[in-house]
């Protein structure tokens, strides 16, 4: 086919060779199929902001580190430079996240290079050389569900462990390749430590998984391991051989938040009664000689 513009600069550096056919075409990026060498791997071309339907979300962004003060005020103010800058933060995380993350033993796309908004990666096939499918295009029997389950959980501490949540991990995002599920789609990725919502998104990527799994093995959908790992890990107790059980107790100390509430209520308005009845008797004694 016909080599796409954007991919333009990758054939005459000799990055690729060859563009195969399109893949895909998501909210946020094309991805193509490509020849290098001997080798089939994928081009991820991110689409310009202006042409993609993906709302880079405040929560996201939080705890990200920004290259310098001026693009940092940039971003702050939305100016062509700003959002410029924002465009390469987002698509710089997810190439930092697919590094970091293959590093720590992750099970995501081995990534190769990254120029001109295009990240060449390693193309995931099945066991007959395919293009891997998504987890929602295939049926699972239960025993594999489980299996495929607690593998999930077992790369979802990996991540943590390496101080990612992924934000957006669904069936959607989890392609089934020959040795199993591959993690795909990190520029949401957020830094566990530095992100404010990064256990509300633990919670629903695990959440996810149970409810996608659970379709064929009902009784995972009752399993808690957000809230056991993410305990485990604030106590910094969490390795990736960490076994988990799945379970787990809420505190017996834990505080009820309504009750914490109904007393800070009833305690403001016994301090307002204090201060009108102190003021209405200021203002109807009478005022002492001394003081006329």
């Amino acid at each position: 086919m016909k080599t796409p513009k954007r991919l333009e600069p990758l054939q005459e550096d000799g990055l690729i060779d060859e563009v195969v056919r399109p893949l895909m075409s998501g909210k946020e990026a094309s991805v193509y199929v490509v020849r290098c060498g001997d080798e089939l791997r994928c081009a991820k071309v991110y689409k310009e902001a202006n042409k993609r339907g993906f709302r880079q979300a405040a929560e996201y962004q939080e705890g990200r580190k920004v290259r310098n003060s001026r693009a940092a005020r940039a971003m702050a103010k939305g100016s062509r430079y700003g959002r410029k800058e924002q465009e390469e933060a987002w698509q710089n995380a997810e190439v930092s996240a697919l590094f970091r993350l293959a590093n720590a033993g992750v099970r995501v796309p081995k990534p190769y290079d990254f120029q001109d908004g295009v990240l060449l990666m390693e193309l995931v096939t099945d066991g007959y050389g395919e293009v891997a499918p998504r987890l929602n295009d295939v049926d699972l029997l239960p025993e594999d569900a489980r299996e495929f389950h607690a593998f999930m959980i077992g790369e979802i501490v990996k991540m943590l462990c390496a101080g990612l949540v992924h934000g957006d991990l669904s069936e959607f995002n989890v392609l089934l390749g020959l040795e199993g599920p591959v993690i795909i789609d990190l520029p949401q990725a957020v830094d566990a430590a530095g992100n404010n919502h990064a256990y509300s998104m633990l919670e629903r990527d695990v959440a996810n998984m149970a409810a996608y799994f659970g379709q064929y093995a009902p009784e995972l959908r009752d399993t808690r391991y957000a809230q056991e790992m993410w305990a485990l890990y604030e106590e910094g107790k969490l390795v990736p051989e960490t076994p988990l059980s799945g379970e787990f107790a809420d505190p017996e100390d834990a505080a009820d938040v309504d009750a914490v509430l109904r007393e800070i209520k009833a305690a403001l308005a016994d301090q307002a009664r204090k201060e009108a009845a102190l003021k209405e008797t200021e203002e109807t004694e009478p005022m002492p000689p001394w003081m006329a």
